[in-house]
């Protein structure tokens, strides 16, 4: 096996280099791995670097040959594991949670608490299932993420070139994508722009997205990426709950779960990033924060504009709290995008 070049995907821009490679090559253990990277036979973009190391989309990630005897013996060790779901059973589900189909693109809205990609303990993932699509051997792709609690609207290119292109309008900003969140407390203003660069800290829940900046003097931390976001209130209850709408401007790791405690408005049902203030009494425990709408050039011209109906949890909470559908949804004027 020949020394490989890969290129890192928009799907996988902002994840460590280390789990990156066990979802390429989960036969390949972390011990191993690190000798790899301290004898610098792995590298990124020609440079030695840690396991803990950032992907970027369009870097390139040098992949030695690996003793695909080791690996074999390796796998030989692991447990077998049926698949998750049949081929028909994947299909069907997709099927089932599909918003918009052609020869080029699938809108599918993700229910909150299942994955985009697997990761460790994750058998069942989207990412996974939609290799049931797979036509003339070439799988369906996904062209961004979602976290697992996050429900909502996500877009697959069915083609190389879909892909390609759909990946590319993420990159320059193209794309338009509206999200609504309940939130605990209510912004001190209706509507505004947050700017606040964020930066990865590790913990005892795990990697968590942190504000890296000062927001008085704008002093950035070394490692902390601009993260900016755009929010309105569309309604509230007496100040406690508030339905909230949300458009990112960029895309990093977590940012709008970050970005609302930020404004005295953790997300309900977020005890990662609200603590004991995220939560209720009364009201689901599920993370509140749902990909209402986006809006893409189409790689054949045009535009798609998809909507995603709200989960369940989502649903039983707007009408707990007499939230109305029927409310001005559109506060950032998304309506004349692309029109």
């Amino acid at each position: 096996m020949p020394v490989s070049h890969h290129t890192v995907a928009e799907t996988d821009s902002d994840q460590r280099l280390d789990r990156w490679f066990r979802q390429k090559f989960p036969t390949l253990g972390h011990g191993r791995l690190e000798k790899l990277l301290r004898t610098g036979q792995v590298r990124v973009d020609g440079k030695r670097v840690k396991a803990g190391h950032r992907l970027a989309p369009g870097a390139v990630i040098r992949v030695p040959p690996l003793d695909s005897a080791l690996q074999d013996a390796a796998a030989a060790k692991r447990p077998k594991e049926g698949p998750a779901g049949s081929t028909k059973e994947d299909r069907e589900f997709l099927e089932s949670i599909a918003l918009y189909r052609d020869d080029a693109i699938l809108v599918l809205n993700k229910p909150a608490g299942l994955p985009v990609q697997g990761g460790s303990g994750q058998r069942r993932h989207l990412d996974g299932m939609l290799q049931s699509l797979t036509r003339s051997g070439e799988p369906p792709r996904l062209v961004h993420r979602l976290d697992k609690d996050t429900s909502g609207v996500v877009a697959v290119g069915l083609t190389r070139q879909a892909t390609s292109a759909l990946a590319a309008a993420f990159r320059g900003r193209e794309v338009r994508k509206l999200y609504w969140a309940v939130t605990v407390g209510t912004p001190a203003r209706r509507r505004g722009f947050i700017d606040l660069a964020l930066a990865r800290r590790s913990g005892p829940a795990g990697e968590r997205a942190v504000v890296g900046q000062d927001a008085e003097t704008g002093r950035k931390a070394d490692d902390a990426r601009a993260a900016r976001t755009r929010y309105a209130v569309i309604d509230h209850a007496g100040n406690q709950v508030t339905w909230l709408a949300l458009m990112p401007l960029t895309g990093r790791t977590h940012q709008l779960r970050a970005h609302c405690p930020a404004i005295g408005a953790p997300i309900l049902g977020d005890g990662k990033y609200g603590g004991s203030g995220a939560f209720v009494a009364g009201l689901p425990r599920q993370v509140h924060l749902h990909a209402q709408r986006l809006i893409a050039p189409h790689p054949a011209g045009g535009w798609i504009d998809v909507e995603a109906a709200l989960p369940p949890h989502m649903s039983e909470t707007f009408e707990a709290l007499g939230f109305d559908l029927r409310a001005d949804t559109d506060p950032f004027g998304l309506g004349a995008v692309g029109k």
